[in-house]
């Protein structure tokens, strides 16, 4: 299953390149909003350039719910399975 690509909006964005601006570290920054630091890092180059958030579409805050809570159930159906495969092997073990 194809877990649902995150969108965020502009200024949450600008928020997080914001944050890296004033001294905090990309690492810490993307691990205290919960990016991926890679994201952030890519970002930060954009809003060097000037092309933070061109193009980029307006995402209300319910669809960023919705996506994130689709990431999230995506989430907790990888953990339910891999819980069930290892219930059978030590049920298998027990007997």
């Amino acid at each position: 299953m194809k877990i649902p690509k995150q969108e965020y909006t502009p200024e949450f964005r600008e928020m997080s390149v914001k944050r890296v601006r004033d001294g905090l570290s990309v690492g810490a920054a993307a691990k205290e909003l919960g990016l991926v630091e890679q994201t952030l890092r890519n970002w930060v180059k954009a809003a060097d350039a000037g092309k933070l958030n061109s193009g980029a579409k307006v995402v209300t805050t319910e669809q960023m719910e919705l996506s994130r809570l689709r990431s999230e159930v995506a989430r907790l159906k990888r953990e339910n399975e891999i819980l069930k495969k290892a219930t059978a092997y030590f049920a298998r073990d027990v007997q």
